[in-house]
Parts: structure tokens; C-alpha cells; sequence
């Protein structure tokens, strides 16, 4: 259970988070590109954060966040200028694809009968528990 303060902190980072996040794909020439934080936990101690990345188009989630937690610090950093007045000190950032949405819509194709294994074998891999 999340206390009051965790929430807010969240909430904080969250906001801010996506902004940076934002700004720096734009000014690095990825348009087209969207990254938007759909969660962001925070432990008891407040010490480490936890941001999920929802980055579309999906197939260059991996490639973003590489480059996300290469510049862990240098968003660690524009974090703390950005939240000075609110926050002592900077959680550390732990980035991670939150692929939650990708996951309903494997759900919905299956519901469909759009991913029938019978007419292609393939779909059998994708269901395999990783």
C-alpha cells in the first residue's frame, strides 16, 4: 500500500517525466515519436523510482529505452532542476516498457479469432510463456 507522500512523488515525477521525455525526442529528431509514463512507483523509502515507458510506434520501444537509461543521469539531473522546490532529494530512475497495452491487444485478436493457431502455426510461438 502507497503512503500519501509516495503518491505525490509519483505524481510529480510522472508529470515531469514526460515532459523531459518529450522535449529530448523531439529535439533529437524522432518525429512522430510518442513517450508517455503510465505509471511510476516509488518505494517506502524514496530512494528508487520505478517509471513504466509506454513508447509508440512499439518497434522502437527498445532502441528509446536503451537510449532512456543510457541517459539515466542526465534525466536524473533536469528532474531535480525541474522539482527543486518539492523534492529533498532525487529518487533514482529505473526505466521499463510497460507493454500492458500491447498485451489487451494480443487479448482481443484472440477474442477475435483473428490469431487462430490452426490457420498459422506461427501465432504458437507468441503464446509460449517466456
Amino acid at each position: 500500500m502507497e503512503s500519501n507522500r509516495q503518491k505525490k512523488i509519483a505524481s510529480v515525477l510522472q508529470r515531469d517525466l514526460v515532459d523531459v521525455l518529450q522535449n529530448a525526442a523531439t529535439q533529437g529528431g524522432m518525429k512522430g515519436v510518442i513517450i508517455s509514463v503510465t505509471k511510476v512507483n516509488v518505494t517506502v523509502d524514496l530512494s528508487i523510482a520505478k517509471v513504466y515507458l509506454s513508447i509508440f510506434p512499439i518497434d522502437k520501444g527498445p532502441e528509446l529505452l536503451e537510449g532512456i537509461q543510457s541517459n539515466a543521469s542526465l534525466i536524473k539531473h533536469e528532474l531535480a532542476q525541474r522539482t527543486k522546490h518539492q523534492l529533498r532529494r532525487m529518487p533514482q530512475l529505473t526505466f521499463f516498457i510497460d507493454d500492458s497495452l500491447e498485451y489487451i491487444d494480443q487479448i482481443n485478436r484472440s477474442l477475435k479469432g483473428l490469431d487462430n493457431p490452426l490457420e498459422n502455426p506461427d501465432s504458437l510461438e507468441k503464446r509460449k510463456k517466456k
